[in-house]
């Protein structure tokens, strides 16, 4: 079966998905890695040809494995999977872990910006439904602790929990323009 791990650039697919796919005893496979791999990665935006990377998939995705990456929801055809885990981050510590990796300003509120109004985990939820859709808030987690609670979202199968929603920890002009601002 496959498996998904899915979130905003910082949230921590490429820590936890390894671990997760050992716990679970499969293969991991990480889209950008393939991505790269396949020459589907554009010129100097680094923009991926998501329709090729769809179709490769489509083709050659092994039988159990676990695959990660923010183009998930895009990339993958949504019958091959058992459970997506979106890990979500809260946007003020995705800011901090994106400077601390040395992300352009820009690129950093449009992350953070994407993170709090919850893009991919709505583009997840769009694409594989709310049964096999779950989240994993990672903002204070360590990865082995996170890597945990996503292998055990994908094995059991309780009811949906709410989903996390951000917007409403900035629920003020100051906290969101702090938060979205360069400087901040």
């Amino acid at each position: 079966m496959i498996f998904g791990i899915t979130g905003t650039p910082g949230t921590g697919k490429k820590s936890v998905a390894p671990m997760v796919a050992e716990m679970l005893k499969v293969p991991c496979l990480g889209l950008n890695d393939l991505a790269r791999s396949l020459g589907l990665v554009r010129g100097k935006s680094g923009d991926v040809d998501v329709g090729k990377l769809r179709s490769t998939l489509r083709r050659s995705l092994p039988k159990d494995a676990v695959v990660y990456g923010h183009l998930l929801p895009y990339a993958l055809d949504p019958r091959a999977v058992g459970k997506v885990v979106v890990l979500r981050c809260e946007p003020e510590t995705l800011k901090e872990r994106l400077r601390a990796r040395g992300y352009e300003p820009r690129k950093i509120v449009e992350d953070v910006e994407a993170e709090l109004i919850g893009v991919v985990s709505s583009d997840a939820f769009d694409a594989f439904g709310k049964e096999k859709t779950r989240e994993v808030d990672t903002s204070r987690t360590r990865p082995g602790e996170a890597a945990a609670r996503v292998a055990q979202a994908i094995v059991s199968s309780p009811a949906p929990s709410p989903r996390i929603d951000w917007t409403l920890d900035y629920d003020t002009g100051e906290k969101l323009r702090f938060l979205l601002s360069v400087a901040g």
